[in-house]
């Protein structure tokens, strides 16, 4: 579930990139912009945000991705899998490199689900912070966005 704020914050990271102005799968010179673009416009990677999202709202720098439903998955990493939960809705503000006021997204560490509030990206590492802890992986973790189970 914590994955999923991760992947929420970063597309809303890239939208308030694009910033000040409120934007549905806005167009840029007739090409479609989607929310994984969004991410990657601010130095966030596109995995964090599973496949199948329906639509996305920027405004004033805060996103907001629509899913068709819950949607939970595993991300591999070092031998681990980390399980992600996202809502129908998440997001948070985006900057470059950083999702903040992360919402709809958690993970489970250990036996404990953790909601977040911060993804940073630093160099190939990604931040985030939980309620109790911070945990960094590899962005190269989050190059592919991750299929619902």
């Amino acid at each position: 579930m914590a994955m999923q704020h991760l992947l929420l914050l970063v597309f809303i990271a890239s939208i308030l990139h694009a910033a000040s102005s409120t934007s549905s799968n806005s167009t840029v010179d007739g090409t479609t912009v989607t929310a994984y673009d969004i991410l990657e416009q601010n130095k966030l990677p596109r995995g964090l945000l599973p496949l199948g999202v329906e639509s996305y709202v920027l405004h004033e720098g805060t996103i907001e991705a629509t899913l068709p439903g819950e949607c939970n998955f595993f991300v591999p990493i070092g031998g681990d899998q980390y399980k992600f939960r996202y809502g129908s809705k998440v997001g948070g503000v985006i900057k470059s490199g950083s999702l903040t006021q992360v919402y709809g997204v958690r993970f489970q560490a250990v036996s404990e689900w953790l909601g977040f509030n911060t993804v940073e990206r630093v160099g190939d590492q990604l931040t985030i912070q939980a309620q109790t802890l911070a945990k960094s992986f590899p962005v190269s973790a989050f190059a592919h966005s991750p299929r619902c189970s």
